[in-house]
């Protein structure tokens, strides 16, 4: 076999191509020489490429942050069930299953509270809170209170996220800080929601207990005006 005559310095004018890193020439002496990724044109489209990677995942992560809260939503109210979310009646019940009694708050308190289950309907939050009788005012329907609680909807209107917050007497959504009075029909005090949380007609069952008299007022949860 032919091989080929060295360059000057004793290497062949191939060994660019055919060294394994391991030749006398390289290097450190003979040690294994490993060039730096970030060295090169190599390690440029990598840096250029991690960067596109982390860009794609931090918008994919916002989308994600939107999306999630609507998809509960989606599980909750857009079943095959097309009746309504509460109706005449109906208890409100915490998150153990059990009846709200009149007594369950204290003026000044909130809760989460749902429909007492029935078949076709999942847990629909709402948002239960008691407040002095004469603090209502605005935009509150006060046939739609009693004993000072007013019930509304717990799905904020701009983009489906719990209203679990509070600031002082305001409601807060903590995704996007849309702000809600309470005490005025949860109207909109703050923040990008387009509209107020629908309130809930509630009264008094014979045996004490907060129920139902009807549905939201209006549209659940983003879109709807």
């Amino acid at each position: 076999m032919t091989r080929e005559p060295r360059a000057a310095g004793g290497r062949r004018d191939d060994d660019t191509d055919d060294c394994d890193g391991h030749c006398s020439e390289c290097p450190g002496g003979g040690e294994p020489h490993h060039p730096s990724i970030f060295s090169d044109d190599r390690g440029a489209m990598a840096r250029r490429d991690y960067a596109k990677l982390l860009a794609t995942v931090g918008g994919l992560t916002a989308v994600g942050s939107l999306a999630a809260p609507l998809a509960g939503l989606t599980r909750v109210f857009e079943r095959s069930y097309t009746g309504p979310v509460y109706s005449d009646g109906v208890y409100l019940v915490d998150g153990e299953g059990e009846r709200v009694a009149e007594s369950a708050l204290a003026k000044g308190e909130k809760t989460t509270v749902f429909p007492e289950p029935r078949p076709g309907i999942a847990k629909a939050p709402t948002l239960l809170v008691r407040r002095p009788e004469d603090a209502y005012a605005g935009a509150t329907n006060l046939e739609y209170t009693v004993g000072g609680y007013a019930a509304y909807s717990k799905v904020c209107t701009h983009a489906g996220c719990m209203v679990s917050n509070e600031e002082g007497e305001i409601l807060v959504c903590p995704c996007h800080f849309g702000k809600f009075d309470p005490v005025d029909g949860a109207s909109v005090v703050g923040g990008p929601p387009p509209r107020a949380l629908p309130q809930l007609p509630v009264t008094l069952s014979s045996d004490g207990y907060l129920m139902a008299t009807g549905d939201f007022e209006g549209p659940i949860g983003p879109g709807g005006e």
